[in-house]
């Protein structure tokens, strides 16, 4: 290799070579201006983007609504990350490392905030009693895997996702390091679902819930444009997982929400009601 990188003694911001988020990525956590967020009336309040962990949340929420819980209801209020509204104060009170997704469940006598996406599938599912068995056997399998996405979906979407698709250059090192990690961790994946039908056995569990959005997504090709970089088709266990899960209504329903890109059918900024939902899905062309 040539012009091999030598770190300074001491890392300075000026150090940062740029790239897309590099006009609000900064070492240092906190407000950096005064904006409080929007409520609406519904129990649930949802700050959020439709990206991967921003889909895990919005649906569990459509799939419990789905089933008839009334108290899921929800507004969903788009944070616009790019322009670096997680930094402002209401949403750093929320989630002091803000990130998306944040919630607030306003039905308690005290208002709980609820920050990392895990987290929120855990704490929806508990306070509903949905999609997380009661058997603790079970309960574990699920929660292993659970676990299992907070720790590898970063490898994929910060490490793979950001070298591959949005660093300002291309390195062969790091695209070749985290491609071989997101390949790996496609092969658990597809050596799980051999042996079940969902991630975590024969039931669908937030497991599902919080791996669709990732691992779903890339293998039917909506993330990084790295199907077939990635060879994705060679998991045929994972294909047969993810198109399954994204038949699921309440999948269609969640995935669009506080999303303001791609097709106009798939645009839902925010969401007040099942109708907004609706109005956006109507125009879902019939061949999609």
């Amino acid at each position: 290799m040539t012009n091999e990188y030598v770190p300074p003694k001491v890392w300075t911001m000026e150090n940062d070579n740029g790239g897309q988020w590099a006009s609000i990525n900064r070492p240092d956590s906190g407000a950096r201006f005064d904006k409080a967020l929007p409520k609406g009336e519904h129990p649930i309040q949802l700050y959020s983007m439709g990206t991967p962990n921003g889909q895990k949340v919005t649906i569990m929420l459509e799939e419990l609504l789905a089933l008839g819980v009334t108290d899921a209801e929800y507004d969903a209020f788009l944070i616009k990350i790019g322009e670096g509204d997680q930094f402002g104060l209401g949403f750093v009170e929320v989630n002091p490392n803000s990130k998306i997704p944040a919630m607030v469940d306003q039905s308690m006598p005290d208002p709980i905030r609820v920050f990392e996406s895990g987290n929120i599938l855990l704490y929806l599912s508990e306070k509903f009693g949905r999609f997380l068995p009661k058997a603790w056997g079970a309960r574990t399998e699920v929660m292993n895997w659970l676990f299992w996405l907070q720790g590898s979906a970063p490898y994929l979407g910060g490490g793979f996702g950001h070298f591959y698709a949005y660093a300002p250059e291309k390195f062969e090192y790091p695209i070749n390091r985290f491609a071989m990690e997101a390949k790996r961790q496609l092969d658990v994946l597809d050596k799980q679902l051999a042996k079940h039908r969902y991630i975590a056995g024969d039931e669908y569990t937030i497991a599902d819930i919080a791996i669709w959005p990732w691992y779903g997504n890339l293998v039917l090709g909506h993330t990084y444009n790295a199907a077939e970089f990635l060879d994705v088709k060679s998991y045929l266990y994972v294909q047969r997982w993810a198109n399954m899960i994204a038949g699921r209504e309440a999948v269609q329903r969640g995935r669009i929400v506080n999303r303001a890109w791609g097709e106009c059918w798939e645009q839902l900024p925010e969401r007040h009601c099942a109708a907004d939902i609706d109005r956006v899905l109507a125009q879902k062309p019939s061949d999609v």
